[in-house]
């Protein structure tokens, strides 16, 4: 009974969470990527009937591209160690997730004094979340990940710095503007941490390097719960090590590759051959032009007619019965054995 209900549970989440077919083709799990396709195909209603194989035409590619006894490949968080790129960014962006975390309640203890009631900071923190998530669906596309994550290092490093230095001598109302930017930034930066991290790290260790970023970040949380804890015992040094560690992960962003138009990467080799980009990008000279500019020709290949092509050889190819047969007529000919043409009135008697 026990057994039948565990089989239903998982039946129902599978139909509402879905395994994903990125993952089993990049793990070489074909057989359940393809059950994963044609469910797919069959909610979408992208099955028409008057097409020729319509289930063999969408799974035609993984034909071909994969053979029929491949095992499936499964990869660890363990193997990350044998990486060099792959390893860095996960080490980079879970620093600045742990950043982004933990220096947040160098900015909200600043807003107590500006409010009696407790609730204000937490409030304070929903609200400059949400900014800090529209900002990113505006200026993230547009002006690139590593761009706008260097941007949030900067914006909360200073007003760190800013208000480590000069609380004392500066006004209040600029102590809560830069209280707020700071707030603002580092959310950001811990948001766009996550977002960059599950776009840099390969499909095959995706999972398991996205949770290690997560703890980072929980660290940092775990930080600031520790001082409301301690009632701001040693407060002034957990602002310090926080301002010094947004400036160094200023230069350690800087090492990230840039993710932008550029395809998800599958497997470690893929995730080991992303670079960063230069820091100045090289323009083409207008002095020297080049004689001759080659114009792309546009291509007439289409890949769901190739598709049907190569199913419906593979179907004729199998079949036993061929559905004509080749009859060759009996022909004389042209030349006798002894090399003379052989007379009309020959042929006709």
């Amino acid at each position: 009974m026990c057994l039948c209900v565990c089989c239903k549970c998982a039946n129902s989440c599978a139909s509402v969470f879905p395994e994903s077919p990125r993952w089993l083709i990049a793990t070489s799990q074909i057989s359940q990527a393809k059950k994963c396709l044609q469910s797919f195909s069959a909610r979408n209603g992208m099955c028409v009937s008057d097409e020729l194989y319509p289930a063999e035409t969408l799974l035609s590619e993984l034909d071909e591209v994969f053979p029929e006894d491949i095992l499936p490949e499964y990869h660890h968080v363990v193997e990350l160690r044998h990486t060099r790129v792959i390893w860095k960014n996960c080490l980079i962006l879970g620093f600045t997730l742990f950043i982004g975390t933990g220096i947040q309640y160098c900015f909200t203890r600043n807003l107590h004094i500006y409010s009696p009631h407790f609730y204000f900071s937490y409030f304070l923190r929903v609200l400059t979340g949400a900014l800090a998530c529209i900002f990113l669906c505006v200026s993230v596309d547009r002006f690139g990940r590593r761009g706008i994550l260097l941007l949030a290092a900067i914006v909360t490093g200073l007003s760190s710095l800013l208000l480590l230095a000069l609380t004392q001598y500066l006004h209040g109302g600029l102590v809560l503007v830069l209280s707020v930017v700071g707030l603002l930034s580092s959310q950001a930066l811990a948001m766009l941490s996550v977002f960059f991290g599950s776009e840099v790290m390969p499909t095959v260790v995706r999972g398991g390097t996205l949770g290690l970023i997560m703890a980072a970040g929980c660290v940092g949380m775990a930080a600031s719960s520790l001082m409301e804890l301690q009632n701001n015992g040693g407060y002034f040094l957990h602002h310090v090590i926080f301002a010094s560690f947004a400036v160094l992960s200023v230069l350690c962003i800087m090492l990230l590759p840039e993710s932008k138009h550029k395809p998800l990467p599958d497997s470690l080799k893929d995730g080991e051959r992303q670079r960063r980009p230069p820091l100045f990008l090289s323009r083409i000279n207008r002095d020297n032009p080049p004689l001759l500019r080659m114009q792309p020709q546009s291509s007439e290949y289409n890949r769901d007619n190739y598709s049907r092509l190569v199913t419906a050889t593979k179907k004729m190819l199998t079949t036993d019965a061929l559905p004509y047969k080749i009859s060759i007529s009996p022909q004389a000919p042209l030349l006798a054995s002894n090399g003379t043409v052989p007379d009309a009135n020959e042929d006709s008697s």
